[in-house]
């Protein structure tokens, strides 16, 4: 035996599991469950966007009959924070999620050119590669001085390039470019970084980390070559000069050795001597002999 059973479905339950599943920089797409599995009829939702920065609403519906929803919110600003609320549209309960929207690019070639009196922070336009962005927007400046630990704004600008005066020698600094933030230090581009060091060179913090490797294994290299050959020659000469000594020690030995004795024989100085003084001294010769030639 056995019952079936329905459940009454209840509008009033929020809908489940409401997450983001990609975040762009004018758009956010978003999903979430129905209240309740299976649904029989189509189903009203309410997606309220509320910017956390602007202070604005906005309200889209969404129908469907789906119980796995996918929503696009679109017309995002880069750098935005938003707070997201989806419900039926019966004002049952609410699921709700805070998503923030990927910041514009850095500027690239972010490059100083050293004057007598200053120097000029020169990049590309951050319209080449953003098309989010106006040039009317601008672009912010800021300065950190590590000696004195001390960071300031020095401005902004709708150009290119940027002018600074006023360094002290002997303080290193760090410069950032970025697009200027819309409202109260908020919905602000990714920073370009730069160094200038005391002796008014301007370095990008990467490729100077690059570029000192790249020095040190150009020295370090050679270096190493140079000592591994060195110490294989001194291999060589030692192993001739064994070889060398090896060779006249058996030679001078096979000079020396009796056959009869089975060993080899070598007389002391002292031997040597005693020969000398027993064997007759030759004074010369004398006119009367004749001499004889075999």
């Amino acid at each position: 035996d056995y019952v079936v059973v329905k459940m009454i479905p209840d509008n009033r339950l929020p809908p489940r599991h409401l997450h983001s599943v990609h975040t762009g920089k004018t758009f956010a797409v978003i999903k979430w469950e129905s209240p309740y599995d299976s649904p029989d009829q189509d189903m009203l939702y309410a997606v309220a966007v509320k910017d956390l920065v602007r202070k604005t609403d906005k309200i889209y519906k969404v129908k469907t009959r789906n119980s796995t929803v996918e929503y696009t919110i679109k017309k995002l600003e880069p750098g935005g924070k938003y707070h997201v609320i989806v419900q039926l549209g019966n004002m049952s309960k609410e699921s709700s999620m805070k998503i923030n929207t990927v910041p514009l690019s850095a500027p690239d070639a972010l490059k100083i050119i050293t004057e007598n009196d200053h120097i000029l922070l020169f990049w590309k336009s951050l319209a080449l590669k953003e098309s989010n962005f106006n040039e009317s927007r601008g672009y912010e400046i800021h300065m950190f001085d590590s000696l004195m630990n001390i960071t300031a704004y020095l401005g902004n600008t709708t150009e290119n390039f940027f002018k600074v005066s006023n360094l002290k020698i002997g303080h290193n600094y760090s410069f950032t470019v970025r697009a200027r933030c819309l409202y109260s230090g908020q919905m602000c581009g990714e920073p370009a970084t730069l160094l200038y060091d005391e002796l008014g060179t301007g370095e990008d913090s990467s490729s100077t980390k690059n570029g000192r490797s790249t020095d040190v294994a150009a020295i370090v290299v050679p270096v190493l070559f140079l000592l591994l050959v060195s110490l294989g020659i001194g291999f060589v000469v030692l192993y001739m000069r064994h070889r060398r000594l090896q060779n006249s020690f058996t030679a001078f030995a096979n000079s020396h050795y009796s056959s009869r004795l089975g060993s080899a024989i070598f007389s002391s100085g002292d031997d040597l001597g005693d020969e000398d003084d027993e064997a007759p001294m030759i004074t010369g010769f004398s006119d009367d002999v004749p001499m004889v030639i075999a």
